[in-house]
């Protein structure tokens, strides 16, 4: 089987560009990895969503132990046969969920005592139990357990969940099954604090991982200091090992993101932004439901070689958006993935051909013309 590695191809500035090998395939970085947080990338088949070109999905721990239960899915065959995709996939340790989706929750050094968003039955996480459940699960990628704290937080706080978490970074290193293919990512938090990152960052470096996320951000502390938080926790980060930026996001996001050395992503945005009437397209976002649409025979983008905008004008998806037809959030949302996709491949290329800095000024251009008819 194939083991479990990162093998960078090529520098332009900060930017890289990269491969990831798994058990059940390669990934190729900079990489967008879409959300299937419940088994399944809403209103997309697998199939579909491979079409995109995607090489790697993302599956949540903290949905997937409360439904449909995680030794379920075990004696199913693992994530990849229950939900029939035998591409890797990444699965999120929960601990973000846990902080965010419960409204009773007790934490303490052992883990997290919190209350089911679906039924309000009790359960508890720990480092050892989340990373038995990705391991139940069959991820290729597995997620430390730690905390995330939000924004705007004092910075006692902010040292003090970030300590819990180096702390439940070694229980989840010391609970992981190492075997061929599959690997263990360590996450860093934080904060927008430059102190904290350095030290979560060498924390993470001394106990040893697969690869490196950065955690804590796209929480609501803006762009400016989420570049901010990165320029001065990527340089502390491993050359030789992947760096995940989770959570993240629009595409301005992705860009300034790889030009800080970042090489996977993953965001609800393209998909949720699908079953809204929202499409993502080169020169930005364009509301579909917007009443100038519904007489318009063009596709969403005319360079786009996804089915919406080969087989479909503006006017169909826009009727199909304002008439709630199922058919219009499954169409939008392969455009949106098949854009994000499309995004990464570009990056991947100029920076192959060491023209990342144009690609940059190319897309800020692009996106600052606008679409002045459309949105």
């Amino acid at each position: 089987m194939t083991a479990f590695g990162f093998e960078l191809f090529g520098t332009d500035g900060q930017a890289r560009t990269g491969r990831v090998d798994t058990a059940h395939g390669p990934v190729h970085t900079p990489a967008f990895m879409p959300v299937g947080t419940a088994a399944t990338v809403k209103a997309m088949m697998p199939q579909s969503v491979a079409a995109t070109g995607a090489e790697i999905l993302l599956g949540n721990t903290y949905h997937l132990m409360l439904r449909p239960g995680a030794e379920r899915i075990a004696k199913l065959g693992g994530l990849h046969e229950f939900m029939n995709w035998d591409l890797p996939i990444l699965t999120d340790s929960g601990g973000y969920q846990v902080m965010s989706l419960t409204d009773l929750r007790k934490l303490d050094e052992e883990g997290v005592t919190f209350r089911s968003h679906i039924d309000g039955s009790y359960h508890k996480l720990t480092p050892e139990r989340s990373i038995e459940v990705q391991h139940l699960l069959d991820a290729d990628i597995t997620m430390c357990f730690d905390e995330c704290p939000p924004f705007p937080c004092e910075k006692d706080e902010v040292a003090r969940a970030t300590e819990l978490s180096m702390r439940w970074a070694q229980r989840s290193r010391d609970a992981f099954v190492d075997r061929p293919g599959y690997g263990l990512f360590g996450i860093c938090q934080g904060g927008v604090h430059a102190d904290l990152r350095e030290q979560s960052s060498k924390a993470l470096i001394d106990i040893g991982f697969d690869g490196y996320a950065v955690g804590g951000l796209a929480v609501g502390e803006g762009r400016e200091k989420m570049f901010s938080a990165l320029d001065v926790t990527t340089p502390h980060l491993p050359s030789d090992k992947p760096r995940y930026l989770m959570g993240v996001g629009k595409p301005e996001d992705i860009v300034g993101a790889v030009a800080r050395g970042i090489d996977m992503f993953d965001c609800v945005l393209p998909t949720r932004s699908g079953r809204t009437g929202q499409a993502w397209t080169p020169r930005g976002s364009i509301n579909i439901r917007n009443a100038r649409h519904k007489d318009d025979a063009r596709p969403l983008d005319e360079n786009c070689g996804c089915p919406a905008c080969q087989n479909h004008s503006r006017a169909y998806l826009h009727h199909l958006s304002k008439a709630d037809e199922i058919l219009g959030a499954m169409l939008l949302t392969w455009h949106n993935l098949h854009y994000y996709q499309d995004l990464m491949k570009g990056i991947r290329a100029a920076i192959a051909e060491g023209c990342f800095a144009d690609f940059q000024a190319h897309f800020a251009a692009t996106r600052e013309l606008g679409d002045i008819e459309a949105i």
